[in-house]
This record gives C-alpha cells, sequence and structure tokens, in this order.
C-alpha cells in the first residue's frame, strides 16, 4: 500500500536486517514507487502528485532532496535507473500514458530527454534491459501492449512493441543476458559469451508470459504461458544471476499467492513452487542484487523476506522457501 512517506532498503550486516529508515520525501500525495540507483547514492521516488523526488545518499545513510521532476500529467507509477555505463538516466512511467527519460547533465540538474507517447492507456510498468543489451526500456501498458523502446547511436529511439496480455499488463522484467549456467562453464575460457534478450510479463488474464527477442527477424515470440494465478498478476521478477544452471521467475498477484517458476535448462519446461499464502493482495516482487533473496510486498503493509532452503520438501521432493525477515510499518521483526 503506497503512503507519503518512503522506508528505504533494509541495512544490517547479516542476512536478516536490523535497521530501516523512514524518509520525509515532501511528496503530497502517495509514492507509488521508490529506487536507488546502481550504487546506492542516489534515490528516486515517484508519487500520485505527479511528481519524481531525487535524493542524494552520502555514506551515513542520510537523503538529501536534490531535485523534483515535473513533466506527467498524472500519477507516476514507476521508476527506473538505467545502468551508469549510459550516464545518470532515470525512466518514468504514469497513468498519463507516456514514458519519459530523464538525464541528470549536472548535480542536481535534470532535463527531459525523450517522451514516448505510443500507449492508448495507463503505462504501469518500465524495466531497463541488461546492459551487455544496450540502452533498451520495456514498458508495460493497460491498453494489452509492452512496448521496448531502444536507443540508437545517433541519439534517437526506435520502437517495437508486443501484444501482451488481455484486458491489460502489469508487470514487465528482463532475464539476465546470458543463458542460464553460461558464467560457470565458460569461467575458464576467454571466448565472448553470446546473449540473448527474454521478458517475462504479467497481467490482468490472470497468465505469466516469457517471450524471447529473434535477431534476425527483430521480433518477439511467445516461448511459454504459466497459467496457475486465479486472478490479476500483479508484478514479475527474474532472478539476475546466470550462475544457476537454471532461470528463476517470481510472479505475485491478487490471488494472495506468491509462485517461484523454474525453468530446466535441459527440457526447457517451467515447474512453480508456491510460497506460504499471504493474507492480502500481493502487489509487488524484487529479487537481491545475487538472486538469493526475494523481496515480497503485500497490501496490509508489510515486506516479507524470503530465501530457498537447502533442504527440499519431504513430502512433494520440491524445493522449499522460507521467510528469514519481515518489515512492518517501517520497523524491521524478526522471521
Amino acid at each position: 500500500r503506497p503512503c507519503r512517506r518512503c522506508c528505504a532498503r533494509p541495512r544490517g550486516s547479516g542476512t536478516m536486517a536490523t535497521q530501516t529508515e523512514t524518509i520525509e520525501t515532501l511528496h503530497e500525495d502517495l509514492i507509488h514507487d521508490a529506487q536507488l540507483d546502481y550504487y546506492g547514492k542516489k534515490l528516486a521516488t515517484c508519487s500520485s502528485d505527479r511528481s519524481i523526488r531525487i535524493y542524494d545518499v552520502d555514506a551515513n545513510g542520510q537523503h538529501q532532496p536534490v531535485a523534483e521532476l515535473k513533466g506527467h500529467e498524472g500519477p507516476v507509477w514507476q521508476v527506473a535507473w538505467a545502468h551508469p555505463q549510459f550516464g545518470v538516466l532515470l525512466a518514468s512511467c504514469s497513468y498519463d500514458r507516456k514514458v519519459c527519460v530523464w538525464k541528470e547533465q549536472a548535480p542536481g540538474h535534470w532535463i527531459r530527454v525523450y517522451t514516448y507517447e505510443g500507449h492508448e492507456s495507463s503505462v504501469n510498468a518500465l524495466a531497463w534491459a541488461p546492459v551487455e543489451l544496450g540502452l533498451v526500456l520495456a514498458c508495460a501498458s493497460a491498453d494489452t501492449t509492452v512496448s521496448i523502446l531502444t536507443h540508437q547511436a545517433d541519439d534517437t529511439w526506435t520502437t517495437s512493441k508486443i501484444t501482451a496480455h488481455q484486458i491489460g499488463c502489469n508487470g514487465v522484467s528482463w532475464a539476465p543476458a546470458y543463458e542460464p549456467g553460461a558464467i560457470v562453464t565458460s569461467a575458464a575460457g576467454s571466448a565472448q559469451l553470446p546473449t540473448s534478450a527474454q521478458l517475462v510479463t504479467g497481467g490482468c488474464d490472470n497468465l505469466v508470459k516469457v517471450w524471447k527477442h529473434d535477431p534476425s527477424t527483430q521480433g518477439w515470440s511467445l516461448e511459454a504461458t504459466l497459467a496457475e494465478h486465479t486472478d490479476w498478476v500483479r508484478d514479475v521478477a527474474w532472478a539476475p544471476i546466470a550462475s544457476s544452471p537454471a532461470s528463476v521467475v517470481a510472479s505475485c498477484s491478487q490471488d494472495q499467492r506468491v509462485l517461484i517458476w523454474s525453468r530446466d535448462a535441459a527440457s526447457s519446461q517451467w515447474s512453480k513452487t508456491a510460497l506460504p499464502p499471504f493474507s492480502s493482495t500481493v502487489w509487488k516482487v524484487s529479487w537481491s542484487l545475487t538472486g538469493g533473496i526475494l523481496a515480497v510486498s503485500t497490501g496490509d503493509n508489510k515486506v516479507s523476506l524470503w530465501q530457498e532452503s537447502l533442504q527440499a520438501d519431504s513430502a512433494s521432493g520440491e524445493s522449499e522457501w522460507v521467510q528469514i525477515g519481515s518489515v512492518h510499518d517501517g520497523q524491521a521483526v524478526q522471521g
């Protein structure tokens, strides 16, 4: 559930977070997203007040407001930082059907460098592609489509679209650029690893879909449809590390469930593991940088942290996920 104050990511030395920080954001309405940049030195928040606010984060974790970005004409649902290889860039999406890309030209001085207005309804989510694929942005919209915006060498943008979900699309996430296990198997060699572009989306048709880009046709093909949720899928997140022998995706839904999907590299078949049921709508899932811990945000103002157990379930033989911590109303609590 959004609020007018922002709780920064937990800080602590162990697997269980022991401290949270509450930030007075100066927003005048509900906050919908908060994202730290690649280095954890900048924080961006967005709100129903139609604004985006930027904060510098110092070595002591203190947050200093440095900029307010205005340009959207409706609630701003989500923000996303590009990889620093491309400069200090931030993307935003809104109910106003627009996607904006913002650039910091000098400390605290931001300009809007690109606006995409090709959607016919609210743009609900967005995600930058892995850096190996270039400066590419995927945007999920309530108009049923996902747009792929690609920055070109001449500073223009090209666009393509995927018709993804009936009624609307709520979440989008990129796969790692390298195939599962590629980093481990090639560790002894020096050959450049091949890359591929894959997406996972979630929508109002209760489905999770996996898409793959074909470089020869420049088109996107549907690789898998995962139909286990019984209500709108609110978010999807592809685990970020390609050292695992399997692809792993988390999905969450208004059916109050979180499903962990795993694709076996040999058979290409997807299997699922369900976290214990939650007591309210699950709005957001997010992986840690190494993909080992999953954060789950629910409508009862709780964030819980989950980790895969080393022991499989004795009855089903499936992997088991255990809760290792949670945050409730901005306060960290044990287990």
